[in-house]
């Protein structure tokens, strides 16, 4: 009973993002035009279905794994309405079955700290890392050099631990692979008063550290005092997200485009491989790719067809089994007129799936294609 009513509360309003002059056009064509009212409300809604799968499930996905305390409808494969568009109160809602956040996208590890918790009130933070790609770091608002391969692998390995104590012992295996030599523990600290130093050149001998402490026989970087492009581009995500269900994909596309070119290459460069780096890098990557896929579908949404037709073939060439990538692209093709290459894609991935995994495809890949058979007027 608490299940149905916690679907039934939260039923997800059809979004209207349709293009604007679209929109008017099937409202015009009222009984006596070839369409009945009820039909244009049908093909509205069927409009928003691709975006409303992007929008719902990264959402969903943003709340799982960022850990942001927000509560979002995920819906089901296919995305069905129920009934024939149910009233609620006069206005059209379609509702979804609730599921869990695929596996691969739960966070195995420590909560994700953001910047979200830092007070609104302080200012920016004088040091920025930037470990979406190379380690760097930048001290008020300048570049800094950080020195050898272990030296920089050590700092690596304190920002993928941002706010907590990373034991020495640790530090001392991850550098050396599990093998330390006597002189290891002379090295560390030597590596530590390097970075110290640069991160904090203004910092008076004896001063207490304030960015990299030390925590008994640990290290860690206070979070306070810091800034981390992992933060800001799940903020950017987050707001993507936000700004597609404010109707709004215009910003939802900046906020979009502003996540992804904090991507300089792999995550954590230096430490990808660490026994306590690999989880977050895992999660970071199919993070990357969801918003890759949220911006497609954005691209969908205002028209650009060619546009996402050129990027999501780049994408599903590189991550064939990712059927949403499929879905976008299938979707793409038919809107520029290119149904017998829609048709291709979704029959290739079907073949794929078989092949390579022996299942079969989604239901909602399934139903694309028997629209897209039919030539269904939502799908225009």
């Amino acid at each position: 009973m608490m299940n149905e009513e916690m679907n039934t509360d939260r039923g997800v309003t059809g979004l209207r993002i349709a293009d604007t002059r679209r929109t008017q056009v099937l409202l015009r064509q009222r009984p006596g035009g070839g369409i009945g009212e009820a039909r244009c409300i049908a093909e509205l809604e069927r409009e928003v279905r691709d975006l409303q799968r992007a929008n719902a499930t990264l959402k969903r996905y943003v709340a799982k794994v960022l850990e942001l305390n927000l509560e979002f409808p995920l819906p089901d494969a296919g995305f069905e309405t129920t009934g024939s568009a149910a009233q609620r109160g006069g206005t059209n809602t379609v509702a979804f079955p609730r599921r869990t956040a695929p596996a691969p996208l739960r966070r195995a590890e420590a909560p994700a700290l953001t910047s979200l918790d830092r007070s609104p009130d302080r200012p920016p933070a004088e040091v920025e890392f930037r470990v979406l790609g190379p380690v760097e770091a930048v001290v008020g608002g300048r570049r800094i050099d950080l020195g050898a391969p272990k030296q920089r692998a050590v700092l690596a390995l304190l920002v993928s631990q941002v706010g907590q104590p990373v034991s020495v012992d640790l530090l001392l295996e991850e550098l050396w692979e599990g093998r330390p030599p006597p002189s290891a523990i002379t090295s560390l600290h030597a590596y530590v008063a390097n970075l110290r130093r640069v991160l904090e050149p203004d910092r008076a001998p004896r001063k207490p550290a304030t960015v990299l402490r030390t925590r008994g026989r640990a290290y860690l970087l206070d979070n306070r005092a810091v800034e981390v492009d992992v933060h800001r581009f799940g903020e950017r995500a987050k707001a993507g997200w936000q700004a597609l269900d404010q109707r709004d994909p215009q910003r939802a596309l900046r906020e979009f485009e502003a996540g992804l070119a904090l991507w300089r290459g792999q995550a954590y460069a230096e430490v990808a491989d660490a026994t306590h780096v690999a989880p977050e890098v895992v999660r970071l990557e199919e993070l990357r790719l969801w918003v890759v896929e949220g911006r497609c579908a954005t691209l969908i949404a205002v028209g650009a067809h060619e546009i996402a037709v050129s990027e999501l073939a780049a994408f599903t060439q590189a991550h064939p089994l990712r059927e949403y990538g499929c879905e976008l692209l299938s979707v793409a093709l038919y809107r520029t007129g290119r149904q017998a290459d829609a048709l291709a894609v979704l029959r290739s991935h079907q073949k794929r799936m078989a092949e390579e995994l022996g299942i079969d495809s989604s239901p909602a890949l399934q139903h694309l294609e028997r629209e897209i058979l039919h030539q269904a007027p939502s799908l225009d």
